[in-house]
């Protein structure tokens, strides 16, 4: 397949995420080859956050695509009616879909942030895969606004005032690296808190990138070390520091 042809299969989630997408790193994968790469591909366990998250994504850059959550009307995931009604899924709760619905609204009334995501040259959920150090990343961005030459990446945060710290802690550094990497652009954070509805804009420094940029190299060498070097023992594989 030539590139044209891998990025439009890409579009589809299925395949972003499915067995076609797993041919490629992506920032998803960094915290596992930083900290245990046999834990790469593990499955997820389920966590209501990501629902939440996806949510409010779809919400803003593909209303259409809504009907694709199943939403049910309790108090807690631990009620009898949220038991029956899911199926062993993660659902999400009708308050929680009512916030978000606010949050949308918060984010889309604030001028400058209806600019970014909306503005008059922009693309939604657009995939792009690149090489680095011969390893081949792919990433997906929220929004590339052509106008302003930017990469809009949307997150919600349950405190605001600590999402310099997140950052690094969820490796967002690196995902700022690879995304100017894919698109040639750089990458600013439009977060929004879940309890106080206050906006945040986030752009990224110079160190920020290089802290990054060291994360996705560090990643690189796990990858090569755990699955590609033929006669490597993850047995006895050990981690040297001096304290």
């Amino acid at each position: 397949m030539n590139k044209e042809e891998i990025l439009e299969k890409l579009k589809q989630d299925e395949h972003y995420y499915g067995d076609f997408g797993k041919q490629f790193l992506s920032n998803s994968n960094i915290e596992a080859l930083l900290s245990n790469p046999l834990l790469m591909n593990a499955p997820q366990p389920p966590n209501p956050n990501f629902a939440i998250g996806g949510y409010f994504h779809t919400a803003i850059l593909e209303p259409d695509k809504l009907d694709k959550y199943k939403i049910i009307n309790t108090t807690t995931r631990n009620t009898n009616v949220y038991k029956e009604l899911s199926g062993g899924e993660i659902c999400l709760l009708q308050h929680e879909v009512d916030n978000i619905e606010l949050l949308k609204d918060k984010m889309l009334n604030n001028k400058i942030c209806e600019s970014l995501i909306r503005g008059f040259n922009v693309e939604y959920e657009v995939p792009g895969i690149v090489e680095i150090d011969s390893v081949m990343w792919k990433g997906k961005a929220d929004i590339l606004n052509h106008d302003e030459g930017l990469i809009v990446d949307l997150k919600t945060t349950s405190d605001l005032s600590k999402f310099t710290y997140s950052a690094k802690k969820y490796n967002y550094d690196s995902q700022a690296y690879i995304y100017k990497k894919l698109f040639g652009y750089d990458l600013v954070f439009i977060a929004i808190d879940k309890k106080t509805h206050q906006i945040g804009i986030f752009d990224c420094s110079e160190r920020f990138l290089q802290s990054g940029e060291d994360k996705v190299k560090q990643a690189i060498d796990a990858y090569n070390l755990f699955f590609k070097t033929d006669d490597f023992d993850p047995q006895q594989h050990l981690l040297t520091k001096t304290l």
